[in-house]
């Protein structure tokens, strides 16, 4: 993870999970970054949150990798070298009142920790990423299950829209968006994320 340079994350990607929250779907990405403090490998290790807040939901997101710099008109397929799965964790009570002063997210969305990541996998073009079904599991409990097929923005557009806009470049990561069934986090649980039926990342919660 030394290795990453910059965390977007895109907002409101599945239209399920705008639903859901309310939010109406918007017309272009929605976008915020994290600093590179928040991630935590997904390796089995202790993840410390802040239990003191209000409530922490997470959100399952595919997460894509950049191994080239963008250039107006670069596919998807010549951006993307790896892929990964994550954990979106946002303080839901922190960040209504931040939209409520109209402030930014960053510190409901950029806490450290609020980026749990599994390894990143190689990848030789982007149809491998609609070969299976991403999903969170939470003690054992299926919470969340998405395919990149249910995206507002696809990846193309995504990257384009932050190259075009803010720079894209060699490892640069992006937070894709959520499918619907987010919720609130609990002291000890054990999130983990699976591609397909494979277990890609766990880690287990404990409040700090």
């Amino acid at each position: 993870m030394n290795a990453i340079r910059n965390v977007y994350g895109v907002g409101r990607n599945y239209r399920m999970h705008a639903a859901e929250l309310g939010n109406a779907v918007p017309d272009s990405p929605m976008l915020f970054m994290k600093p590179t403090h928040a991630l935590k490998p997904m390796d089995g290790r202790v993840v410390e949150l802040p239990g003191d807040e209000g409530a922490v939901h997470y959100e399952a997101e595919l997460v894509v990798r950049i191994g080239a710099p963008y250039e107006a008109g670069a596919p998807a397929d010549a951006l993307i070298d790896g892929f990964a799965l994550g954990l979106d964790l946002t303080l839901r009570e922190v960040q209504e009142q931040l939209k409520q002063q109209r402030h930014p997210w960053l510190r409901a969305k950029g806490f450290a920790g609020s980026a749990p990541l599994t390894a990143f996998r190689p990848i030789q073009g982007t149809a491998a990423l609609s070969a299976e079904m991403f999903s969170l599991r939470i003690n054992g409990e299926e919470r969340q299950r998405g395919h990149i097929s249910e995206m507002i923005f696809n990846l193309q557009t995504l990257l384009d829209h932050i190259g075009a806009h803010y720079g894209l470049g060699p490892g640069d990561v992006v937070y894709t968006g959520t499918p619907a069934g987010v919720g609130e986090l609990r002291d000890g649980d054990e999130p983990a994320l699976y591609w397909g039926e494979e277990l890609l990342g766990s880690c287990k919660i404990a409040w700090r």
